[in-house]
């Protein structure tokens, strides 16, 4: 295992990663110049430690278990009071982080915290399910409507020197 120079965990190994089922393109990006590229930021200690400090992809991990944010979102998008919806992992003492879906109401449809994590505990399994919902008026987007997941996350990890938690 290392490092990139931006800060980019890598891995590599007889065990590692073959490659994306029927995905040559993203298999190539993966696993270029013979590194699988994790989507994990992180860096060495001097004691050769690795320690993962930032989330590249969008994946949540809780409790050991990985949950795609996307899958999540997907799954409150189905229901007709969320007008917008963006999954994060935030930091839980016990699971090392957790999901929280910040969510935008549609005006004309009323809805509970509870009502959601029920509507997607009854589409999921458990672990990949919100713990917790917290509405908003408005999410972080940039000029071309993409969501700015990093700013949302931000006030939940302030102060820490990790964006990601071990546990």
């Amino acid at each position: 295992m290392r490092t990139s120079e931006d800060g980019e965990v890598l891995a590599r190994g007889n065990h590692v990663f073959e490659g994306y089922w029927a995905q040559p393109e993203d298999s190539a990006r993966a696993l270029a110049d013979g590194w699988f590229h994790t989507g994990d930021g992180g860096y060495m200690t001097d004691d050769h430690y690795l320690v993962i400090s930032d989330r590249k992809k969008d994946v949540i991990i809780t409790g050991g278990e990985n949950v795609s944010s996307i899958e999540v979102e997907d799954c409150l998008y189905q229901h007709p009071a969320v007008a917008e919806v963006a999954v994060i992992g935030v930091p839980d003492d016990k699971w090392g982080e957790t999901v929280k879906a910040l969510v935008v109401r549609r005006a004309e449809v009323e809805v509970s915290e509870e009502a959601l994590m029920d509507f997607a505990r009854s589409r999921m399994a458990h672990y990949k399910c919100p713990t917790s919902v917290e509405f908003r008026d408005s999410l972080a987007r940039t000029a071309t409507g993409k969501l700015q997941k990093f700013k949302l996350r931000a006030p939940y990890w302030e102060g820490r020197d990790r964006l990601v938690s071990g546990g």
